[in-house]
């Protein structure tokens, strides 16, 4: 099972938010370069990359940042926020991205991403964040009227490469996982999920890896790595080795 750090940006700033909301935001690098570099010292083998600002207006944003975060960093990277059409997802891959996570879109655009499915295989990640089981986008700032697994049902065979599956109530909380949730999604669908949200201390890392079965491929840790709760060398021991399992950078 795979451990993606997070590094969410918001106004050129390695922030975690507390549910979602862009005014609760936590600053914990003012240089988030250097903070990729300290991961992948850690031993990460994949970095989560999230554009907070870019996923509010709909357009990439803190690209400078990426730009630099993928310069300094060999390991694979996949990224989000702002990205809502083919000319954004092919310039990110071609600076280097391995693989884009669209949200927004998969629910308001489905047949862009089944298109960017089948132009780059195995590099479109769909990201479904959901609040008391229903859908939110813009940045989390909506919530539809759409279940989360009626949207990951919609791209059960567009060749998505994975499902990131977000619990916003759980999301930089330090509740722990969804673990009820994400595990029924996983079950249901054939494309390998990442849980995302809420993750405190080793003991949920435990729980997840005992239901890896159900079709988890990954875990997303921001502000338990942040904090200290979590060592990365004891995370990584808990999960094992799972960086090939979503391939190399692009």
């Amino acid at each position: 099972m795979i451990l993606f750090p997070a590094i969410d940006l918001k106004d050129g700033n390695c922030v975690r938010l507390f549910q979602g909301d862009m005014d609760q935001a936590t600053v914990y690098n003012a240089d988030p370069r250097s903070q990729a570099r300290a991961f992948a010292d850690a031993g990460f083998q994949w970095l989560h990359l999230v554009d907070l600002n870019g996923a509010i207006e709909g357009r990439p944003v803190n690209h400078k940042v990426v730009e630099d975060i993928l310069d300094e960093i060999m390991i694979p990277a996949q990224l989000g926020g702002g990205i809502r059409d083919l000319a954004t997802i092919e310039a990110w891959l071609e600076k280097g991205v391995t693989r884009v996570i669209l949200g927004t879109t998969a629910l308001e655009d489905p047949d862009l991403v089944k298109q960017a499915c089948r132009r780059w295989p195995k590099r479109i990640v769909v990201g479904i964040d959901a609040r008391d089981g229903y859908v939110a986008v813009a940045g989390w700032a909506k919530t539809s009227q759409v279940k989360a697994l009626d949207v990951a049902l919609r791209f059960e065979d567009a060749g998505v490469s994975a499902i990131v599956y977000t619990d916003i109530t759980r999301d930089g909380a330090m509740m722990g996982v969804n673990i009820d949730a994400t595990s029924d999604l996983a079950w249901a669908l054939t494309t390998p999920v990442i849980a995302s949200g809420g993750v405190s201390a080793l003991s949920d890392l435990e729980e997840l890896k005992q239901v890896e079965e159900s079709g988890i491929e990954g875990v997303i840790v921001g502000r338990a790595l942040y904090d200290g709760r979590i060592d990365p060398a004891k995370a990584l021991a808990v999960l094992g080795d799972g960086a090939d399992d979503a391939g190399e950078r692009g």
